[in-house]
């Protein structure tokens, strides 16, 4: 990791990543600039730790959730990474899957799949929702909650998703849950909206060209029917998305894709 990131750094580049047997104050301190998915995977504060070995994903998950956000470990931890000006990408609706009882997915979301992906995504859904004893509700909350402290304490905070987990979160349908799951997180609409629009451009060197509309700026736009700003539910009414000049019919965009997600 540490050649890695010197490597990038000496052509401009920022490196992020998906850590596992690294854990984040290491990554920190070897200069890693983002970290993924948040407190979920750092696996510093697992007590079977061993170098250069992944723990059990449930064992470390099990064991966080007994720790306090607000204790000395966690945020000792939160300011390290803020000093040494690491960010954290967001990746709710990856983790929402795994919690029994949380909203059924949406028919857009399920007709974007294909057969055999729609099948094995609501089979797994099916078995996790019978799972005894599952560790992801606590975790769901507790990283929910590092989050908020971590932007508290000044740390800047990114928003994704990821196209893995047990496969329901798609492109584009994730990235709108996304804002709306950081809003159910404590944040107010606005400040979900600039996490997902600003702080990635910040995050890039890109603030003068993208993540905010003003004059010069690069005009890559939705039009919303609604106001995302007072309800955030709002944001998936999208009307018009404009690209590169070009405004396109969303509802065209989405049954373009029906049926394709898992085939390509």
């Amino acid at each position: 990791m540490k050649a890695t990131i010197e490597a990038a750094h000496a052509r401009k580049l920022k490196v992020t990543g998906h850590l596992c047997s690294v854990g984040f104050r290491e990554a920190a301190a070897l200069g890693i600039d983002d970290l993924e998915h948040g407190l979920v995977v750092d696996t510093e504060f697992f007590s079977g730790k061993k170098p250069d070995v992944c723990p059990s994903a449930r064992a470390a998950v099990a064991e966080e959730t007994k720790l306090d956000v607000t204790g000395a470990e966690i945020q000792g931890m939160i300011r390290d990474l803020v000093a040494h000006h690491v960010a954290l990408t967001s990746t709710l609706p990856v983790f929402e899957q795994l919690v029994p009882g949380r909203p059924a997915p949406q028919a857009r979301v399920l007709d974007s799949m294909s057969a055999d992906a729609r099948n094995d995504y609501l089979s797994t859904r099916v078995r996790l929702s019978a799972t005894p004893d599952s560790p992801w509700p606590a975790m769901f909350v507790k990283e929910m909650q590092f989050e908020r402290e971590f932007v508290k304490a000044g740390g800047l905070l990114l928003a994704g998703l990821d196209p893995t987990g047990i496969g329901g979160v798609l492109a584009g349908f994730g990235d709108q849950r996304e804002v709306e799951l950081l809003v159910e997180a404590g944040f107010t609409p606005l400040e979900a909206i600039h996490i997902a629009t600003a702080n990635g451009a910040q995050f890039l060197g890109e603030s003068e060209r993208i993540g905010s509309i003003a004059k010069g700026k690069q005009a890559d736009l939705i039009v919303i029917n609604g106001d995302p700003s007072k309800n955030i539910a709002d944001i998936e009414k999208v009307q018009i998305v404009f690209k590169d000049g070009i405004g396109y019919d969303p509802q065209k965009l989405t049954d373009s894709a029906r049926g394709l997600v898992g085939l390509r």
